[in-house]
């Protein structure tokens, strides 16, 4: 018997595009995915398919359609210990999925050498030439992707371990348990030119122990409704919030004097 290859893999990026829209996606969607696609691929085996990273790039391309956007984090943490960022090169740190979206053609990339991100999409235009300074800012792709109404989404992996806009809300905020440190270190721009350039991080207060804790505000998102979807490693293991809708109610728990326990702890 001969196995279509090609009617298999279509019909693969179709399976999961189902599972996507089930959980919210839309057509149209302005959205940036956090993913850990591990057993997304064991259940792509199970069912028959073959398991690859490029069918699942395709599946949230296709989800949100020709009018939509996709954005995924390329975080890269080696300009702060003294390594240089290239901005043709340097890769992801943030999964499989997240690696291959930055090679896919047309991806355009960001400018931060730590908190850099590639648009797939119609208006990945808005994210060409973003050179923040600061990684979580409001010139950011967290402020940009305000700005456009957009969406995140997370797939099967724990609030703690993916939700980085709060760091921008906690930025736009001025929280007290952060604060901007600046990093300086060798950049290689699309052109291929070196220069030293300096960066900033609105980093936690170390001094005063504060560690990051966020799936407390993770459990209040879910409690609010403004996660819609399901939980990680959960049915499709994909939920979708608003960035708006998250951005409003974290900067409200912020304001009520209620971050300790719900976006940060005080490590004994």
């Amino acid at each position: 018997m001969v196995i279509d290859l090609r009617s298999l893999k279509v019909e693969a990026i179709e399976w999961l595009k189902s599972r996507w829209r089930s959980s919210g996606i839309e057509s149209g969607d302005i959205l940036l995915l956090h993913s850990n696609i591990l057993r997304t691929l064991r259940i792509l085996k199970q069912k028959g398919f073959q398991p690859s990273v490029k069918i699942l790039l395709e599946s949230f391309i296709n989800s949100v359609g020709k009018d939509g956007t996709l954005l995924f984090p390329l975080f890269n943490f080696d300009f702060v210990k003294g390594i240089a960022f290239d901005m043709k090169s340097t890769k992801s740190h943030m999964g499989a999925l997240s690696e291959a979206a930055r090679n896919y053609p047309k991806a355009v990339r960001t400018g931060h050498p730590v908190y850099s991100f590639c648009a797939i999409g119609r208006l990945s235009h808005k994210f060409s030439g973003v050179d923040n300074v600061s990684g979580y800012g409001i010139d950011s792709p967290f402020g940009i992707l305000r700005k456009l109404d957009g969406k995140v989404a997370v797939l099967d992996v724990e609030e703690n371990l993916s939700m980085t806009f709060h760091h921008h809300v906690e930025e736009m905020m001025s929280v007290p348990y952060r604060y901007m440190k600046n990093f300086t270190g060798n950049y290689i721009n699309l052109k291929g030119l070196k220069e030293e350039k300096t960066y900033s991080i609105y980093v936690r207060n170390l001094e005063k122990n504060v560690q990051t804790e966020l799936d407390p505000i993770g459990k209040k998102l879910w409690e609010a409704s403004i996660y819609k979807g399901d939980y990680p490693n959960e049915e499709t293991g994909l939920r979708i919030a608003r960035v708006n809708e998250i951005f409003d109610y974290v900067s409200n728990i912020i304001s009520c004097g209620d971050a300790l326990g719900n976006l940060y702890k005080i490590e004994d």
